[in-house]
């Protein structure tokens, strides 16, 4: 149920799954078309630990809101009709993410859609308390619009978190998943087991395989990565009423057409389970999917990448005054680190390297020195021992790093600098990372699309393992954010990075 299935989604090379359960489907249905549904299931619907989780999530949003809205009922002015604005607040909470559907299941521990949800809810709360003020002439709310519902919105989403971690460590010890029944060609299911079992976080466990082909499919035996193969496509729907899985994933196979794949919607319905498809002619995920229905037929619509508009005004915005504060903030460590790197080796501090940016325009990117000062000169002899992948080249135990060099890089704090970088607007606080220009001259066409935006000072490379990533995973994370950017995947990224740099993972 989590950052993207890993963030869970993934863009090239990768399925990304979508709910066809809420395509519409055509109204006219044939005299011996309509199935008979077989509501019994060997499973409940909703497992004991997915109600538990829910009334936590809904128990602990509740107790918050309302035990900060009486403190702030009795901290405020008595003189103003507080009674009122606790009440309208408290239902304008209740109310928000109701329609919302921040308490959905479906929701609930799904990567940013949770957060994306729970923000929409907040908002509307916030929108509600004022324009209730207005309606019922206590103009007195802004206290309550523009301090009490923030600080529920800082607390609801840290106790979110809170939880999601606790289900996430329960997760890895094989506990809370649901239950899955992969159907389609093998290889396409097989890779759809391998990233299950290495992201437990989503919360799916393949059960059981239905394929096409393949004698194990005739025989009902057989496995694909150690899961057994129960059957053939055709018999998926019976397999999945007697198993009472949970989702039925359907990958890439020549066996789905969309009369297949209709009927197969038709025989789950009233099953516990829900269908995810992958959409098997393109490899996109987020906000710019959308299902609609024209002509009496089921579209998937797919909208252009957002590179410019209100929302990346405000991403310019947020990079902008964000960097300005962390570097504020920053002063006292970032003097303190010139001073240590003066002292080590009585060299230059900073070191400027050119970088690509956006459009493929250069610049000057700005870091601690953290080698020594004829490093350049160094690398030719050392590209025998070259650990990166691709172009780039990385050794885990680089002689040309210095002693403070070796701490700093574990840190990330090296790149404290290119707050700079992102004040002046040559860079971003989440985006691809900034490449050389040797390595653009190497770019394909498809990797030449991460300087469509800004380089970032972290991204998805930045929480996904760093240096322990190899060039093509590096080069799908970059896509993926340039594809499917949203602001609240850029404060997903910041989050996480927080947590990867005080872990000081895959960084050298």
């Amino acid at each position: 149920m989590e950052e993207s299935v890993r963030p869970s989604s993934t863009v090239n090379g990768t399925p990304q799954y979508i709910d066809l359960q809420s395509i519409p489907l055509p109204p006219q249905r044939g005299a011996g078309d309509v199935p008979t549904i077989d509501t019994t299931s060997a499973r409940p619907p909703y497992a004991a630990w997915e109600s538990r989780y829910r009334a936590w999530v809904i128990g602990s949003d509740v107790f918050t809101a309302f035990a900060l809205i009486m403190m702030s009922a009795f901290l405020i002015d008595r003189s103003d009709p507080h009674d009122m604005h606790a009440l309208g607040t408290a239902a304008a909470f209740l109310f928000g993410l109701s329609v919302c559907r921040a308490w959905s299941p479906r929701v609930l521990g799904e990567g940013a859609e949770e957060y994306r949800t729970l923000g929409r809810g907040l908002v509307a709360t916030a929108v509600l308390v004022a324009l209730g003020g207005l309606l019922f002439g206590a103009l007195a709310v802004q206290p309550w619009v523009f301090i009490v519902v923030p600080m529920i919105s800082v607390f609801m989403f840290l106790q979110r978190y809170a939880l999601r971690q606790v289900l996430h460590r329960r997760r890895r010890f094989g506990e809370c998943l649901l239950p899955v029944l992969a159907a389609g060609s093998p290889d396409t299911v097989a890779d759809l087991i391998a990233r299950t079992k290495a992201d437990p976080h989503v919360g799916w466990r393949v059960e059981a395989v239905c394929t096409y082909s393949g004698a194990g499919a005739e025989r009902g035996s057989g496995e694909v990565e150690g899961v057994p193969i129960v059957g053939k496509l055709d018999d998926l729907a019976g397999h999945v009423r007697r198993g009472g899985y949970r989702v039925v994933a359907v990958t890439a196979d020549q066996h789905w057409n969309p009369k297949r794949l209709q009927r197969l919607a038709w025989d789950l319905e009233g099953t516990s389970a829900e269908m995810v498809v992958a959409p098997m002619l393109m490899e996109v995920a987020g906000p710019r999917l959308n299902v609609s229905g024209v002509l009496g037929m089921p579209l998937l619509r797919v909208t252009a990448p957002m590179f410019t508009g209100g929302r990346r005004l405000v991403k310019e915005a947020l990079d902008r005054f964000g960097s300005a504060l962390l570097l504020t903030l920053f002063s006292p460590l970032l003097l303190a680190i010139a001073v240590a790197i003066k002292l080590d080796d009585r060299g230059p501090v900073i070191y400027r390297q050119r970088r690509v940016g956006r459009d493929g325009h250069t610049f000057t990117m700005l870091k601690f020195r953290t080698m020594v000062t004829n490093a350049d000169k160094l690398k030719q002899d050392l590209q025998a021992d070259n650990e990166g992948a691709g172009p780039l080249f990385k050794m885990r135990n680089d002689p040309r790093v210095t002693r403070v060099g070796g701490l700093l890089r574990r840190y990330s704090l090296d790149e404290l600098p290119q707050l700079l970088n992102v004040v002046s607007g040559r860079m971003s606080l989440v985006g691809p990372r900034p490449p050389l220009p040797e390595e653009t001259v190497k770019y394909a066409p498809d990797a030449r699309r991460r300087l469509l935006v800004k380089p970032g000072l972290t991204g998805l490379w930045q929480v996904s393992g760093r240096s322990d990533l190899s060039w093509a995973e590096s080069i799908r994370l970059d896509l993926r954010y340039v594809e499917d950017w949203s602001l609240a995947l850029d404060l997903v990224i910041l989050w996480k990075t927080f947590r990867a740099v005080v872990q000081g993972r895959g960084a050298y």
